[in-house]
């Protein structure tokens, strides 16, 4: 009852003891509430500690319990004393934080104030996000190609996402088919949609992305590369472009905890059936497999499975007779 006030079952138990007999000394304590020895004389510890216990008038060397009617406010009002002096430092720590903030904005390269900035290196497009995730309002958009991320990401990411989450902030999730079989990422993802997170997959995905609340993105400089650096933008049109090409391939693509059974026609699913899509194409095995986030390993695999189902002797047949058979539809 009274853990609040900091007196933990063992201590409110010794001293409710010592109200009930306040002449019993540390032996009888022990056998009243069977407790070790040890026990009890931490208790009485906790308890002179708070006040709650004070020195006899009338036998030398004992401690009496106060009433719970002046010790218990007394440690009240010190919790409360406490509480003013804790505010009294936030306030301090506030008003430090708003100096600090100010005096680094001066500090600031005046590409801020354009439309687009460069971000070199992972612990600049680190703290850029940190401030993006933090003055987001209302949604923010990912777009997380590659199949399995890797496990440093998903650690960077999870503060950030755990506290959008958190505060409401609305989360839509692209990742590719092929995440699936990584259990870190599969994961990861699951645990964003437990906490109300909209995560689909898709066979092919657009390159990486994040757009915060439709007014500022962030892409990498190089797709093939994100360890290069990412390019935040702001120019309306742009971005407006780049939510428009979100929106289209979220609606293509399929909620986590989706039916995945293959296609009854065809029997195939829906990786499969970009897979034919882009070796008819001509694109190669590693191409392929990184328009997929699977190895080029993977892509063989899986087109050798496929060109037996077809009878083909070749990529090009294989092609052919997909697309005879309405396949690649």
């Amino acid at each position: 009852m009274l853990d609040v006030l900091g007196l933990d079952r063992g201590v409110e138990a010794v001293y409710r003891a010592m109200l009930a007999d306040p002449e019993g000394g540390v032996r009888d304590l022990c056998l009243r509430l069977g407790l070790p020895e040890g026990d009890v004389r931490n208790a009485l510890d906790k308890l002179a500690d708070l006040k709650l216990l004070r020195a006899s008038r009338d036998v030398r060397g004992e401690m009496r319990p106060v009433s719970p009617e002046l010790g218990l406010e007394l440690i009240l009002r010190r919790q409360e004393e406490e509480l003013l002096r804790r505010r009294q430092r936030l306030e301090l720590g506030k008003a430090a934080a708003a100096r600090a903030i100010a005096e680094y904005a001066d500090l600031r390269p005046a590409a801020r104030a354009a439309t687009s900035e460069r971000l070199i290196g992972l612990d600049a497009i680190q703290a850029r996000l940190e401030v993006l995730a933090r003055e987001t309002s209302d949604e923010c958009l990912s777009v997380m190609p590659g199949g399995a991320q890797s496990q440093a990401g998903l650690d960077a990411s999870k503060p950030l996402d755990e506290s959008a989450l958190s505060r409401g902030i609305t989360m839509l999730t692209l990742y590719q088919d092929s995440m699936r079989h990584d259990p870190a990422t599969l994961a990861y993802a699951r645990w964003m949609a437990d906490r109300g997170g909209l995560v689909r997959t898709c066979p092919t995905l657009p390159p990486r992305m994040l757009v915060f609340d439709r007014r500022v993105a962030v892409v990498p400089i190089d797709p093939a590369d994100t360890k290069r650096g990412a390019v935040v933008v702001s120019e309306a049109g742009v971005v407006a472009s780049l939510v428009a090409l979100f929106e289209q391939t979220w609606q293509s693509a399929v909620p986590l905890d989706a039916d995945r059974s293959k296609d009854a026609r065809t029997g195939l699913g829906a990786s499969e059936r970009e897979l034919l899509r882009l070796l008819a194409s001509g694109l190669t095995d590693e191409v392929a497999g990184r328009r997929l986030g699977i190895s080029a390993r993977s892509v063989r695999r899986q087109m050798a499975v496929l060109m037996e189902r077809l009878d083909a002797s070749s990529r090009f047949e294989a092609g052919l007779k997909a697309a005879q058979r309405g396949w690649l539809r």
